[in-house]
């Protein structure tokens, strides 16, 4: 039987790299508008799975922090 909070979470992360996959390409061209708009999405979508993970999964909290943080390095 799968867990629903397991499903929720990849729900959450798949729509947060497709989001993150669409932003617009940096150009001369690129309105500020447009770019202001596609980042406080992006932004409000990670916080909302940073959240989730937090809040469902706190067991694995220290590996996901360990991770991100050699990801970001």
């Amino acid at each position: 039987m799968k867990n629903d909070k397991f499903d929720k979470c990849l729900r959450m992360m798949r729509q947060l790299v497709s989001d993150i996959q669409g932003a617009p390409l940096p150009s001369e061209d690129l309105a500020p508008e447009l770019y202001r708009i596609w980042y406080e999405h992006v932004q409000t979508a990670g916080m909302e799975c940073l959240s989730y993970l937090d809040e469902n999964f706190p067991l694995e909290k220290e590996d996901i922090d360990s991770t991100l943080n050699k990801f970001l390095k």
